[in-house]
């Protein structure tokens, strides 16, 4: 069974929506259902349709969660050194070809957010990343071609998943 590392973040996200999920949406969509089914002929019912369809998704979604969770690894990466790229590590790059840089923190899948700079450890970045030390290359193929990156800096700093209010 193949783990999927999170932070406690994720994990706590991961359960709460598993969570109102079956306490909440779960239980609403059997009454959207009975009341449809009150309206008459089920053939040509399309509100029953899209309940029945809402349900699917509902259900999809609840085991899609408890596999994830059943085969969560929570890891604080602030209980270990970053002189490599490893989950929970920033990582400052600067493209090659263009000079730019980025900035990303690698973090578990449910967790990701690349507005945010943050990257899933699954995506093909991170897993060319992972391992690497300051002034290292890497070459991926990216959704836009290929790209060349050198390892500017790699460092832990806490990760900000939500906007402070």
């Amino acid at each position: 069974m193949k783990k999927e590392p999170m932070t406690l973040y994720g994990f706590t996200k991961l359960k709460e929506e598993l969570q109102n999920l079956t306490k909440v949406q779960r239980p609403q969509i059997v009454i959207e259902i009975d009341t449809a089914r009150g309206h008459g002929d089920l053939k040509e019912n399309a509100e029953y349709h899209a309940a029945r369809e809402k349900q699917r998704f509902i259900e999809a979604r609840i085991a899609e969660f408890s596999d994830i969770l059943s085969r969560a690894q929570i890891i604080d990466p602030s209980t270990y050194q970053h002189d490599k790229v490893l989950f929970g590590s920033t990582v400052e790059l600067e493209n090659i070809d263009s000079a730019q840089s980025v900035v990303y923190t690698i973090v578990g899948a449910f967790e990701s957010n690349v507005e945010k700079g943050l990257i899933s450890i699954s995506s093909p970045l991170a897993k060319h990343l992972i391992g690497k030390k300051k002034g290292d290359e890497v070459t991926v193929k990216l959704p836009k071609g290929e790209a060349s990156y050198e390892v500017i800096d790699v460092y832990f700093k806490h990760i900000e998943f939500q906007e402070r209010v």
